[in-house]
């Protein structure tokens, strides 16, 4: 439910009734900053501010004719007037209107972004907090490496997610920008301050210099703002589903009664939401490399970008917003299983340890090259012990790593029996967590 109602309010926001209505907020502006001016009587402003309105269904009519979607909305507007009518759109072109009102829009969009942003981070936060302290394996080019804790994961993926949320703020006010400055942005037909009036108007800055189209750069930076933040998501929905393969099992997506995983096969819980995931934030990637070819237009402007625009904003942006909807409920449900993290943990049989055992040597004396070869040919004992069936824990809680260092002669000359066994103890890799998370959540 909480999804599908995001996703409609980010889709009532690129609607052609939105995209018309954001127009019209921009002509209204222009006609009180013309009236401000002195130009339009007062009279005649309160008549266009009282009485504009368009019909989407008029303007498709009219554009039948026009084949210029402007020109179809202004006739529209000026239908639902009198001779004030002729106010509208003074000393504008097209670009002017369509420019600002996107603006309008693409902040409204933003708005909702990074409020399912921070949705996003509570999610993550809040699992973080659960389970910092809960043990698993970090893993190396997918292979076990040394212990930490799920929580420095979950805080890992919250700090690259608030740089993303960074990077979409500053987004947002590259594209707060507005134009009134005519056909080829030279102010020939209306002042500056008519442009300052209007962006104040709108909650807009002017632009410093435009030509006929506001530079499509911002527009770059939004699209690519989007896309590092879909690079993060994904990053996550990689992870989640590789938690959630059988022989890992570390955590999974919550499984609805009633929901099924598969028409063949009936035990089947799949990671569905994060595979989508993972495709939507593709989707969202592939949008920002039109958004910079935009960015070459000819001259002071051609319309190869119009096309593209029509296409990567309402997608990107209802994309994204249910994406992330998406991803923060995945999180906030997921489940974890610890007992399987611990399992994973000692699959290995105590190598990893071995860090831990080779930086004790050089404080004994040794040379790094000589507690090297000490440390890794015990290690790679331990390896040939799993491949023969040996547990890679005793009956005593002992693993295989330190039986076979205790059973050392070249190693117990350097160090005892209580200092190798104190070089297995997890809270050694887990003792900074805190001033970690202190870091990340302040």
């Amino acid at each position: 439910m909480v999804e599908r109602y995001a996703r409609k309010i980010m889709k009532d926001k690129w609607t052609q009734f939105a995209k018309y209505d954001a127009w019209l907020k921009v002509e209204l502006a222009a006609v009180k900053a013309w009236n401000k001016l002195g130009f339009i009587p007062d009279d005649d402003c309160e008549k266009i501010c009282k009485n504009a309105k368009f019909s989407v269904e008029r303007i498709d009519e009219i554009e039948k004719t026009t084949k210029h979607d402007v020109i179809a909305f202004l006739t529209s507007v000026s239908e639902s007037l009198g001779e004030e009518s002729r106010f509208v759109h003074y000393g504008m072109t097209s670009s002017d209107c369509i420019d600002t009102a996107v603006a309008l829009q693409i902040k409204d969009s933003l708005d909702l972004i990074i409020a399912d942003i921070e949705a996003l981070k509570t999610a993550i936060k809040n699992q973080a907090m659960k389970h910092k302290n809960t043990l698993m394996v970090g893993r190396s080019h997918g292979i076990h490496g040394e212990p930490i804790t799920f929580g420095l994961v979950l805080a890992i993926w919250h700090d690259e997610i608030n740089r993303a949320l960074e990077l979409i703020k500053h987004a947002y006010g590259v594209i707060s920008v507005g134009q009134i400055s005519g056909a080829m942005g030279n102010f020939a037909h209306a002042p500056l301050e008519l442009e300052e009036l209007v962006c104040q108007n709108l909650g807009l800055k002017p632009a410093p210099a435009s030509n006929q189209v506001i530079q499509r750069d911002r527009y770059a930076q939004v699209m690519n703002a989007l896309a590092i933040l879909a690079s993060s998501c994904e990053k996550i929905a990689v992870a989640i589903r590789h938690y959630q393969r059988t022989e890992v099992y570390e955590c999974e997506e919550y499984f609805a009664p009633g929901q099924k995983g598969s028409s063949a096969m009936p035990h089947k819980r799949n990671p569905v939401l994060s595979e989508n995931v993972t495709g939507l934030c593709r989707v969202l990637r592939s949008y920002a490399i039109p958004a910079m070819e935009n960015v070459a237009l000819w001259h002071e402007r051609d319309i190869s970008h119009s096309s593209v625009e029509r296409f990567i904003l309402p997608d990107g942006f209802v994309t994204a917003d249910f994406m992330l909807n998406r991803l923060a409920n995945l999180i906030e449900n997921l489940v974890v299983y610890p007992e399987n993290m611990m399992k994973n943990l000692n699959l290995t049989g105590g190598l990893v340890f071995s860090q831990r055992v080779l930086l004790e040597l050089p404080k004994k004396g040794l040379s790094r090259e000589e507690a090297y070869k000490i440390v890794q040919r015990n290690a790679m004992k331990v390896w040939a012990d799993l491949q023969e069936g040996k547990k890679a824990i005793d009956e005593n809680g002992a693993s295989l790593y330190l039986q076979n260092l205790l059973a050392d002669d070249d190693l117990r000359k350097a160090l005892s029996e209580d200092e190798i066994k104190s070089c297995f103890d997890y809270g050694y890799y887990t003792k900074n967590v805190d001033k970690i998370f202190a870091r990340v959540f302040g």
